[in-house]
């Protein structure tokens, strides 16, 4: 992305961010001086998370870079294509009234323990080394290099003390977000992101509003983006449309459906990153609520984010006069920088600013607090199993000091390749997302599912996707390279069919080798598969919820049929 102009941050910008500073430093203080006696005060909070911190503590781990640069610039180039991904609250329903239950019985602290629970030691470290490395190399390694970037922009700072200034911002912010995860634990994520949600909220909401206030209304961004999208081979519907044809090279419709719902699947339901914050609630009912809750804020990303990129894209279309100015965007990727430069006023600047660290700050806290938790409990805990619990916390922030020297070594090379592995990172976890959603579906919905058949759903999804990353890169770069079937499947097929296809095949997978080998102990999966359930974990859990989740579950679900019926 090229570098903005200078965004002048006035007096009032720099006392709003030093306020939000000092609250955050306050928050901190407060929860470092509340003692961490054992690993689950430090992982999971004590547990004693109520349904706001676990809302708030989803939503805001959940929104980082990918939002701010990602999102935004997929609505400046292609429009509606992208909100499959986030409008998916009724996705994290299948969280709140499927896997809760399962995950509170089973006390577990790790997605990979309970796998270990529900097939076998295997599974759990296969699981266990895909998280940590793709956390590293995916998640904290773009959310760092792209906050960098939006800060280099935001401040419109080319160099500081005579160092790019891409390099301050992105060790300060690595480094300032890892003190109070190291410090605080748990605790820390789920307390700042109380105060940093809200923010983030206010924040993106003055830029939607700002932005309508410039274009003239929602009617002026419809009609000009109703246009064909800018990506090559783009099918003839416009950017409005969420449903493309199925000849689209990026986003047919049906592939879109699967592709987005397999990969919100496994995001949602069994991923540690988001599935940490519903492990620390208090109770199951605090659990569920808290998920419901962060089910209604997964709603606005849309609004927050893509819409504002799409106006963005309109303002630069229709030559509009912003400040004096007429609004240019440089690329689709720079939407949201160029909003916040060129929309806001004094004061306001300095709320958005705010904003954009809460939402970096939040999700790499998550990231190095979810890490460092995998490593600690599921390999260092499993390999000396007599550690005290109070060296367990220590070797937990011995861990997040080594994800987050591992995320800075990595900076220079996502830098170097920044643009393609960005492009590439919704393709990685689409061929990460099926074998872990095959082993996690069918060994909650199927008794028969064997320890072997987990296992070899997890072997396969590696494999595969493996493979198919393997031949991105190999075939990205040979150019007079032969047509042949295995080229076809995994280079040539869209990303959203073959991420399809190949959660069907990790599913027969999974059943084919259950079928073959012996039926799991009955006693050893007891609550943690439906159909095996005690009279008293099923009534625990009935008395769990009430009509009021269910009424607020149904709303969601309305606002999302309502939103595709909308945009369709």
């Amino acid at each position: 992305m090229n570098l903005l102009a200078a965004t002048a941050l006035g007096t009032l910008d720099w006392v709003v961010i030093g306020v939000f500073v000092l609250f955050m430093i306050g928050i901190v203080v407060y929860v470092t001086m509340q003692k961490n006696e054992n690993s689950g005060d430090y992982f999971l909070g004590g547990r004693d998370a109520t349904w706001i911190a676990i809302g708030t503590s989803i939503f805001a781990s959940n929104i980082g870079s990918e939002h701010l640069i990602g999102l935004a610039g997929s609505g400046a180039a292609s429009g509606m294509a992208m909100a499959h991904w986030e409008i998916q609250g009724w996705m994290i329903l299948i969280l709140a009234w499927v896997f809760v239950p399962f995950y509170e019985r089973s006390q577990v602290m790790t997605m990979p323990e309970f796998l270990e629970r529900r097939y076998n030691k295997t599974s759990r470290s296969i699981l266990t080394g895909i998280s940590l490395i793709s956390y590293v190399m995916t998640k904290v390694a773009v959310t760092v290099y792209a906050g960098g970037l939006v800060f280099q922009q935001v401040f419109g700072i080319k160099e500081l003390w005579g160092i790019d200034f891409f390099w301050i911002a992105a060790i300060g912010l690595v480094l300032i977000t890892a003190i109070y995860t190291i410090l605080g634990g748990m605790k820390s994520v789920l307390y700042t992101s109380v105060l940093q949600t809200p923010i983030l909220l206010l924040g993106s909401a003055i830029i939607l509003y700002l932005g309508f206030d410039a274009l003239g209304g929602w009617d002026q961004m419809m009609v000009a983006c109703d246009v064909k999208p800018s990506y090559e081979g783009a099918s003839s519907e416009s950017m409005i449309h969420l449903m493309r044809s199925n000849d689209d090279p990026q986003f047919p419709w049906l592939g879109a459906l699967i592709g987005s719902a397999i990969i919100g699947f496994w995001y949602w339901c069994t991923d540690q990153f988001i599935v940490q914050r519903v492990l620390s609630g208090k109770d199951e009912k605090q659990a569920r609520r808290g998920t419901i809750f962060g089910a209604y804020l997964k709603l606005l990303p849309v609004f927050l984010f893509l819409i504002p990129g799409m106006i963005a894209f309109a303002l630069s279309k229709e030559q509009i006069v912003v400040n004096g100015e007429v609004f240019t965007l440089s690329t689709p990727d720079a939407a949201f920088p160029t909003l916040v430069a060129k929309l806001l006023p004094a004061g306001v600047k300095g709320i958005v600013v705010c904003g954009i660290l809460a939402a970096l700050m939040s999700s790499l806290a998550s990231l190095f607090n979810s890490s460092a938790m995998l490593y600690t409990i599921d390999f260092h805990k499993r390999m000396w199993p007599n550690t005290s619990e109070k060296k367990l916390v220590v070797i937990g922030q011995i861990a997040t000091v080594v994800i987050v020297v591992l995320g800075i070594l990595w900076i220079p090379i996502m830098r170097s390749v920044g643009d393609v592995l960005y492009t590439y990172l919704q393709d990685v976890q689409s061929v990460l997302a099926p074998g872990i959603a095959s082993a996690f579906l069918l060994g909650i919905t199927w008794k028969r599912t064997s320890a072997q058949g987990g296992m070899w759903g997890l072997i396969s999804g590696l494999v595969i996707g493996l493979t198919r990353l393997g031949a991105k890169v190999y075939y990205s770069n040979v150019t007079d390279a032969a047509d042949n079937v295995f080229k076809y499947l995994f280079y040539d097929l869209n990303w959203l069919f073959f991420c399809g296809w190949m959660m069907l095949f990790c599913c027969l997978v999974v059943i084919i080798v259950s079928l073959c080998t012996k039926a799991p102990d009955p006693k050893q999966i007891q609550g943690l598969v439906f159909g095996n359930s005690t009279p008293e974990q099923i009534e625990a859990t009935r008395r769990s919820w009430n009509k009021w989740d269910v009424i607020h579950s149904v709303i969601i679900l309305g606002i999302t049929a309502a939103f595709y019926y909308y945009f369709w």
